[in-house]
């Protein structure tokens, strides 16, 4: 009896092992190569061709909008 829970405790931390390193190799996992970091150290900059600019005027606006809300005091249930 006690040797099967053993067993059943070494088989779950066995496959939680596994995932966690499988969604630690995932989440390591960057678009960033030895020829990207090169072109970095000499150029100082990398051009990427698909990358949108940042719309200030947009931004400035979902802030302001962000900043005008009004913001209620949270009741207290005592």
């Amino acid at each position: 009896m006690t040797s099967s829970i053993f067993l059943a405790l070494a088989v779950i931390v066995a496959v939680a092992g596994w995932r966690a390193r499988h969604r630690l190799r995932r989440q390591t996992r960057s678009g960033v190569t030895d020829e990207i970091v090169q072109r970095i150290e000499t150029v100082g900059r990398v051009d990427a061709e698909d990358v949108e600019p940042v719309d200030l005027e947009l931004a400035r606006a979902e802030e302001d909008e962000f900043w005008a809300q009004t913001w209620d005091k949270p009741e207290e249930d005592w």
